[in-house]
């Protein structure tokens, strides 16, 4: 059982995919994708609340603005997306990254009255006492209609059954970063990446390690340049992708350099030579590759690069910053 005695559910993964067919878009229900993360709520119904990230690692202390949840909801597990708005009401991942990883209760304060963050709820895992895995999606979401989930900092964004192509303009319309597609008469399957969620962007983003970097000049003389990307492959290896030295903020530098300097290594973790001609002489630096971030680009190069990479920020809600070190100097 999970936390409060509630039963513990890892959330269901969406897979890349394109919009259905004008024959098959009837069976969808489509959704917003939220820019933010993805966090469980265990609501038992006496006030309190916890979060548990993607990861299972308990967020709640992180977002006090998001307790209590709201009043009138029996215990129940519920799915959803912790998101920033910013200014003009879209989604912010930028201003979310100011709320990631605080551990000190006074910033942790602060920055919430500075950049509150709300919950948008889409699923019910677990209502009064019975599972609703093995409901539809349709069924979870009429549950879901049905209970009191709007709140200060909590919402019910609505749901479309079909009209894809409809939804999908509407979030290029507005520059949002895309649809979630579901099966109507699918079920919840906990941990699992499963192509009766599908996730359609419009904004390219992608999910790489930090294999090295770079060091900079001008202002940014003493910290780095750029970041030397890669994707890890299935057997474990990781392949470069190119690398980012735009989109960081003075905070990002500060933070990021110290995390750098603790992975150092003596080799590349990279599968192979790298021919790049920022990957040249003393001026590299070799890092565990054990942090993940978040780039967003314009398209790939026939070489599988990344074209104009620009930073959106380290994913520590999805993958431990701490994997098993390697060993330094390994190859």
């Amino acid at each position: 059982m999970g936390p409060t005695e509630l039963p513990r559910v890892r959330p269901m993964l969406a897979v890349p995919g394109a919009l259905p067919s004008a024959a098959a878009d009837a069976g969808f229900g489509y959704e917003l994708k939220w820019d933010g993360i993805r966090a469980v709520a265990y609501v038992p119904g006496d006030g309190s609340l916890t979060l548990l990230s993607r990861n299972d690692n308990d967020v709640t202390a992180q977002y006090p603005d998001l307790a209590p949840p709201p009043a009138g909801l029996p215990p129940c597990v519920l799915d959803g997306e912790i998101v920033a708005l910013g200014p003009d009401g879209r989604p912010s991942f930028a201003a979310l990254q100011r709320r990631m990883n605080l551990t000190r209760g006074e910033q942790i304060r602060r920055l919430a009255a500075e950049v509150p963050v709300t919950y948008m709820v889409f699923d019910v895992l677990h209502l009064d006492g019975r599972p609703t895995l093995r409901d539809t999606y349709r069924r979870r979401r009429e549950l879901l209609a049905e209970l009191p989930v709007d709140g200060p900092r909590w919402s019910a964004p609505p749901y479309w059954e079909g009209h894809g192509k409809e939804a999908l303009d509407l979030t290029r319309e507005h520059d949002l970063e895309g649809l979630l597609a579901k099966r109507l008469d699918s079920r919840y399957y906990p941990g699992r990446r499963s192509d009766a969620w599908l996730k359609i962007k419009n904004i390219r983003t992608e999910e790489v390690r930090i294999g090295g970097w770079t060091r900079g000049g001008g202002s940014r003389r003493g910290a780095f340049g750029a970041l030397l990307l890669g994707l890890e492959t299935d057997g474990g290896r990781l392949t470069y992708v190119g690398s980012v030295g735009s989109g960081f903020s003075a905070r990002a530098l500060a933070e990021l350099q110290p995390l750098l300097d603790s992975l150092a290594r003596d080799t590349s973790p990279f599968d192979g030579p790298l021919d790049d001609r920022h990957v040249r002489g003393r001026d590299v630096h070799w890092v565990e590759p054990e942090l993940l971030a978040e780039v967003r680009y314009g398209e790939r190069t026939p070489a599988g690069r990344l074209r104009h990479p620009v930073w959106r920020g380290l994913r520590t809600d999805k993958q431990p910053l701490r994997r098993g070190r390697r060993g330094r100097g390994a190859d």
